[in-house]
């Protein structure tokens, strides 16, 4: 039972983990498109 708790609290954090980096990716990439010199072609 101790395996299956540690298991779960670790895919737990794991996903914490993703979603802040995918909100931080996402974050950057915005910033990145609202800087960008404008295309005046």
């Amino acid at each position: 039972m101790k395996k299956l708790l540690v298991l779960v609290l670790l895919a737990g954090i794991g996903y914490v983990v993703y979603r802040q980096i995918a909100a931080r990716k996402a974050e950057q990439d915005l910033w990145s498109e609202v800087t960008a010199e404008p295309d005046l072609r």
